[in-house]
């Protein structure tokens, strides 16, 4: 009998593999994100000094649900904030998403907001 993983541990060690490489400095932090049922969390982190530097969610925009045109005002809004922290180049860390749907559609908007990956 196949033992069955499930997508959350795979993506957990997806997740486990890109932090080996990924790290945030003060001058270009890592761009993190999490996707819940109900919402969509981003933060900018300083992986050197430990420190969360800007975050944005769904929840913060009072936006009901966790869809696509959420993901890109997510996207906007911490943009936006980075933009007028003077943060302007991160890495951008997936945790562990593939890289299609909402991730995308966030990661465009925030690069339509001015931040460069």
């Amino acid at each position: 009998m196949i033992k069955q993983i499930s997508k959350n541990v795979s993506r957990q060690k997806r997740h486990l593999r890109i932090r080996k490489i990924v790290k945030g400095t003060e001058a270009r932090p890592r761009l993190s994100v999490f996707r819940s049922n109900k919402a969509i969390y981003v933060q900018l982190i300083d992986d050197v000094n430990q420190v969360t530097l800007l975050s944005a969610s769904t929840v913060e925009l009072k936006l009901a649900g966790s869809n696509v045109e959420n993901a890109k005002a997510v996207g906007k809004l911490i943009g936006e904030k980075a933009i007028a922290k003077n943060i302007t180049t991160i890495v951008f860390d997936r945790s562990g998403y593939l890289y299609h749907g909402k991730i995308k559609a966030l990661a465009d908007a925030a690069r339509e907001a001015g931040l460069q990956f």
